[in-house]
């Protein structure tokens, strides 16, 4: 069974946690001006985050499974489970950092090119779709994996610790949390959408990430400081 400490709301803890990470924000607010952009209306739009929303979901959930799987399988389940903890911590501390001296130093960020690779297919989706519109709906698929995997040096700590946790348990009691996880993981991108579908401009919404990055990055460094050092302090409890 699971970690009898690992509670319900310890993973809606770390799933929100997770999901207000500037990088996640960052990204999905150029995304929004890029499907505002190519799909030409609010309404078209909607669907299309919502659409890029569940690609997220189901590609951040398969991830999740494909690590638990793996550590479970092969034995390497402590192993795991330490070096998610360390994780957490030396996340936490650089979050902290960034809150003091944002940007200073080594900052936990997308995959090196990640965000120029973005904007690059970006452009050829939206000469692609003037040609060939059936395609956007793939494309947008194909957006949505990509950015998951690029985000993870970013976002991935929270997500890693709690695979951690679960790890101490069978495969099975760890499906409904991951599904939990996952779900609250995209909440606030409906809102962002939800938000720019009524009238607030993709500028608006990065100026307002840009001034409050720092207290997010704040908040997720002492959660993951102290999520790592719980994992700890479990052991020996």
């Amino acid at each position: 069974m699971v970690d009898q400490n690992l509670t319900w709301g310890l993973v809606i803890s770390a799933a929100v946690i997770d999901s207000i990470n500037p990088c996640v924000f960052g990204v999905l607010i150029f995304l929004i001006a890029f499907m505002l952009k190519v799909f030409k209306s609010p309404t078209k739009m909607l669907l299309g985050g919502l659409f890029y929303s569940a690609v997220v979901y189901i590609t951040y959930l398969l991830l999740g499974f494909g690590i638990l799987k793996l550590a479970l399988s092969t034995g390497i389940a402590a192993t795991f489970y330490w070096i998610a903890a360390l994780i957490a911590i030396l996340a936490g501390l650089l979050e902290i950092k960034d809150y003091f001296w944002y940007g200073k130093g080594f900052s936990l960020q997308m995959f090196p090119g990640g965000a120029a690779r973005l904007k690059y297919y970006t452009s050829k989706i939206e000469k692609m779709e003037s040609r060939h519109p059936a395609l956007l709906i793939l494309t947008t698929a194909l957006l949505g994996v990509f950015v998951v995997l690029v985000e993870l040096p970013c976002t991935g700590a929270p997500y890693l610790a709690i695979l951690g946790l679960l790890s101490k348990g069978a495969f099975a009691a760890a499906v409904p949390l991951l599904l939990l996880y996952n779900f609250v993981f995209v909440i606030p991108l409906f809102i962002i959408i939800g938000i720019a579908y009524f009238g607030t401009s993709s500028d608006r919404l990065e100026n307002w990430r840009k001034e409050h990055r720092g207290i997010m990055r704040l908040g997720i460094g002492l959660f993951l400081l102290a999520l790592g050092l719980y994992m700890i302090y479990s052991l020996n409890a």
